[in-house]
């Protein structure tokens, strides 16, 4: 079997030659623009950023993206769900306002914001996963599964849960509903914090299993009646609702490779990824801290396992920048302070960036299920573009 083939190109530029100009060249190399988009709704999945944090990607990037799918005769628009967590992103409303403070409206990017899951996270297709181990029907934001083809624009950052976010973690909890988004983090039911809760029943409304109840003015879960779909989540006024956060990272990481094979399954899609302002941890945080590595360049694929592979491999092979997450928790493992035991003696101690700089986590788990699966391969062969 050929290996899948990934188009990188630096960060460098010379004189006449901007980086934009350079994206645009990789994607059409990496042959973007022989997807047929002539009227095709066509969903570029970003992710706009959390208010506060300043490494999400500029929206000049998916210009450049939006552009060449126009110039093809297709019809672009950029997407994204609204969190399961309390910020800035959390309904449709305070997403759309959090995206234009941060960049992104039709006038900078070219095209319209739609937030897929709708008004309060709710609206959502239920996509049956052929072969899913964890995930039998995934919850993807309607107008992501409304598209015909579907694009990926990711920045490639560390994080907490999933050892880094790339392609995969952009489509698979990047396109779940908030329901969809409490399945991949929760083993099955949410939780009701009766201190938040004011008995407004508006939970009750919603939900089919008739699986709550309103006592004393608060909110109460029948756990055995509880099927999980997280509609409940979507509707409360006060979050009061949520996930509990009761899954191994593991598990996290397959149910996320499973919810992107949901969304990529049966339809053109493509993939870029920008290993730029590396920060330790997601884009969902109000803040950014320094990058743990050099800006890198720019990826594209149509095979988005070999594109995270790539930019995996990419980042393993950078020096940590002195000061990062990453260089404090590498100091750790000098032969003399070694926090993980091995005194420094293990194979590969230290040289894998993500693992060092969240222990927690195998991110290699998510790409090998993802391999399984069938949505890419972890072997690829990497075409410098210049």
């Amino acid at each position: 079997m050929d290996k899948s083939k990934v188009y990188f190109t630096s960060m460098k530029t010379e004189p006449g030659i901007s980086l934009l100009m350079k994206l645009d060249k990789l994607i059409r190399k990496a042959g973007m623009d022989s997807i047929d988009f002539k009227e095709k709704y066509t969903a570029v999945k970003v992710h706009f950023g959390e208010p506060g944090n300043l490494a999400y990607l500029r929206p000049n990037y998916a210009k450049v993206l939006v552009d060449l799918i126009k110039e093809q005769g297709g019809k672009p628009f950029l997407t994204d769900c609204n969190t399961l967590y309390v910020g800035g992103r959390k309904n449709a409303l305070d997403h759309l306002d959090s995206a234009y403070v941060n960049g992104f409206s039709p006038f900078s990017t070219g095209c319209h914001v739609i937030i897929a899951d709708g008004l309060k996270g709710t609206d959502e297709a239920l996509i049956p996963v052929k072969g899913g181990e964890f995930v039998k029907e995934a919850k993807i934001g309607r107008a992501v599964m409304d598209a015909d083809i579907f694009i990926s624009l990711s920045h490639f950052k560390g994080h907490e849960s999933t050892g880094f976010g790339g392609a995969i973690k952009n489509i698979g909890m990047g396109c779940g509903s908030r329901a969809g988004k409490m399945e991949q983090h929760s083993a099955g039911t949410p939780m009701i914090s009766q201190k938040k809760c004011i008995g407004c029943g508006q939970c009750t409304t919603v939900c089919a299993q008739d699986a709550i109840k309103i006592e004393a003015k608060k909110a109460y879960l029948d756990e055995e009646k509880c099927v999980g779909c997280g509609r409940c989540i979507g509707v409360c006024p006060t979050d009061a609702i949520g996930a509990k956060w009761d899954i191994s990272n593991d598990i996290l990481n397959k149910k996320m490779a499973e919810y992107a094979w949901a969304v990529l399954n049966g339809r053109p899609h493509f993939h870029v990824s920008l290993v730029v302002d590396v920060s330790p941890n997601c884009d969902c945080r109000p803040e950014n801290d320094i990058p743990i590595v050099p800006d890198i360049g720019m990826f594209a694929s149509f095979d988005p396992v070999a594109l995270d592979m790539a930019c995996a491999d990419a980042v393993n092979k950078q020096i940590p920048i002195s000061g990062s997450l990453l260089e404090e928790a590498r100091h750790k493992h000098h032969p003399d302070t070694c926090s993980c035991g091995c005194g420094g003696e293990t194979e590969g101690c230290g040289s894998d960036h993500f693992k060092m700089t969240h222990p927690d986590t195998d991110w290699t788990v998510c790409l090998e299920h993802c391999a399984k699966m069938g949505i890419g391969s972890l072997d690829y062969e990497l075409i410098s573009v210049k």
